[in-house]
């Protein structure tokens, strides 16, 4: 299982005065993808043109890919790689000659390689298949399980190496294809795809896609349901159920914005238009970066516009992750690390210094957490990851997204924040549409920022944070927060002590200090072991955490209440459990309810009617550990 990645990048640097420094250019080694059978240095996809038809009654997705294919070797083969897919025919050309085709032995993790059989001056494969029951991208919801309740709805979720399991596909992050599709769905749904989307629905069910810029397969996506559009701006707006589009409308109503202050940072968005769909709540992640359209999930709908950092971060993924790629899901910390970091400067041109310092102090604590539970000498804890023989979804952790920020925020450290803006314009730019290794942008870095000079690179220590394990001791962490004991967290967390201790005669001047979503997160989190359900209740009047509907606060407050075994939550917690698919907001209330035997009993039987509601990449999570 070989891939190949060849990026010949030629980047042109103006210094501040505007003179045009030297053409540098780089040229990568050879990457490997242990997550693909495909063999992209022998044959490779470069066009998809997509036909499909998606079936309710038998949940599933039938048609033609046809594949327009460079034949770099002049072989007698192409490689796709195929999950639970059945292939009924495959044909060559434009003119659909009969070929013959063979799938290799079962492998866990990645499925079958598709072996197809081609002639050296082959250019086009014409697969036709249908999706199998299980595929692992696919979510079929019946009408009640969406907000309607009338009509049934499908969504795809890609990543990381699902797109196998509803298009026969080269699904290796390092191989780029532009696409175009006509999708065929019953009359009263609308389609959408990660592509150029339209407005309403047409009476035929017919609808035309193009994505004009090459995009790795795990971007592939499909929604389909009852579904409707409002525009925020001229370029961006939101889809959505019509019993839910006014309230996203409203949660969502700095889209525009947001979409302005990262192209102040970082350079123009190249995607076209930037939409959002809502999806319904068994959507098993905050949010998926698809492009021109990133997919939702309900819960971050508060009514208060206190958890809309998701959307930043989405928006982020349009320049690292969408625009520059990790190459294999071993490179993934270039995605989520640059995600965050990014996502974390557009909340400080929104929302201020305060707010961004808050994210990036719980993302210390994240990081503190995974490294902790990891071990500080376990591999998984190094940015360069290898998870060869291991589930690729596996990487999806902290130390990608927190780990890769700290790193980013220390090399800005050493450098200056301008210093670094421009160094990540110009990556951004010079790998635009490309996908890199860890090793290019190690390159890249050495070359183009760090320059020879050897006091900086013995300050940011890139191998230590690249290859070594644990946390460098160089890591600059957030400190305006607590400011010597007189900044914001620091009184918060001596309040939550003191009313711990029950030194703090009137809980209520808790409001004074304790007001926004991240206040009362952070709040939550620095209540000791020792504190008492009464106690408990008294927060309860005080802020209503227990009825709240903000899903962060929900999670920290039903972990606090699993410990402390404090029952009135309880009826609360199973309707989060039985109504929201976030993978990493439900998986941490399953397992602390398992660490007695009353609450294992209590989370299998939560579990039982939650299941039915959630993505196939959830309940398969979640029955590894809980059945």
């Amino acid at each position: 299982m070989k891939s190949f990645l060849f990026l010949s990048v030629i980047l042109l640097m103006f210094s501040c005065n505007g003179k045009k420094e030297p053409v540098k250019t780089i040229i990568s080694a050879p990457v490997r993808d242990p997550h693909s059978f495909a063999r992209p240095e022998e044959a490779v996809a470069k066009h998809l043109t997509l036909a499909i038809n998606v079936d309710f009654k038998r949940k599933e997705i039938s048609g033609r890919a046809s594949w327009k294919i460079r034949n770099i070797s002049g072989g007698n083969q192409i490689v796709f790689d195929n999950s639970g897919l059945y292939i009924a025919r495959i044909t060559l050309g434009r003119e659909e000659k009969e070929t013959t085709f063979e799938l290799g032995d079962s492998v866990k993790f990645l499925g079958r390689a598709l072996k197809v059989n081609i002639r050296p001056e082959t250019d086009q494969v014409n697969i036709y298949y249908t999706t199998g029951k299980d595929a692992a991208a696919l979510q079929w919801l019946e009408p009640q399980q969406t907000s309607g309740k009338k009509n049934p709805y499908l969504f795809t979720q890609s990543e990381s190496i699902a797109a196998r399991s509803w298009i026969p596909c080269q699904d290796s992050p390092g191989i780029r294809f532009t696409y175009d599709a006509q999708v065929t769905v019953p009359s009263q749904l609308l389609a959408l795809m990660s592509a150029e989307n339209p407005k309403a629905k047409n009476p035929q069910g017919i609808y035309q896609f193009r994505q004009k810029h090459a995009i790795p397969a795990y971007l592939l996506a499909l929604a389909v349901g009852d579904i409707t559009f409002r525009p925020v701006d001229q370029r961006t707006g939101i889809y959505a159920e019509p019993q839910l589009l006014g309230k996203a409308a409203h949660e969502f109503a700095d889209l525009g914005k947001m979409v302005h202050a990262a192209e102040g940072l970082y350079g123009p968005y190249r995607w076209g238009r930037y939409d959002l769909l809502i999806l319904p709540p068994s959507f098993p992640f905050g949010g998926m970066e698809n492009p021109n359209l990133s997919f939702i999930t309900p819960t971050i709908i508060a009514g208060d516009r206190s958890l809309v950092s998701i959307i930043c971060h989405e928006l982020a993924h349009s320049w690292s992750g969408n625009l520059v790629t990790n190459a294999t899901w071993n490179d993934f910390w270039l995605n989520e690390g640059f995600t965050n970091y990014f996502e974390r400067r557009i909340d400080e041109l929104l929302y201020g210094r305060e707010e961004a310092e808050m994210q990036e102090e719980f993302g210390k604590q994240a990081l503190l957490a995974a490294v902790k539970e990891m071990g500080p000498g376990h591999k998984d804890t190094r940015l360069k990851a290898d998870y060869t023989g291991r589930s690729a979804d596996d990487g999806t952790n902290d130390i990608a997204y927190e780990k890769g920020y700290f790193f980013l925020k220390t090399i800005e450290h050493f450098t200056g924040r301008d210093r670094f803006d421009r160094f990540l314009r110009d990556y951004f730019d010079s790998h635009a549409f490309q996908s890199v290794s860890t090793e290019d942008f190690v390159s890249y870095l050495n070359t183009n920022l760090i320059s020879g000079d050897t006091d900086l690179a013995g300050k940011i220590n890139v191998r230590e944070w690249v290859y070594g394990t644990g946390i460098p001791g160089n890591i600059v962490y957030p400190d305006g927060l607590w400011n010597d004991g007189k900044g914001k967290f620091a009184v918060i967390q001596r309040m939550a002590a003191e009313y711990a201790a029950n030194r703090l005669r009137d809980p209520a001047a808790l409001k004074e200090e304790v007001k926004s979503s991240n206040e009362k997160r952070f709040f939550i989190s620095q209540l000791p072991g020792t504190l008492t359900s009464t106690q408990m209740a008294g927060l309860d009047t005080v802020f209503g955490f227990t009825r709240s509907h903000n899903t962060d606060i929900q999670l920290a407050w039903y972990l606090l209440a699993i410990r402390k075994g404090y029952s009135q939550a309880d009826p609360n917690i199973r309707d989060y459990l039985i109504g929201n698919g976030r993978m990493w907001h439900i998986i941490p209330l399953y397992k602390a309810m398992m660490n007695t035997p009353a609450g294992l009993k209590k989370a299998r039987d939560i579990y039982k009617a939650a299941r039915p509601n959630y993505h196939p990449m959830t309940y398969k999570a979640i029955d590894a550990f809980l059945l």
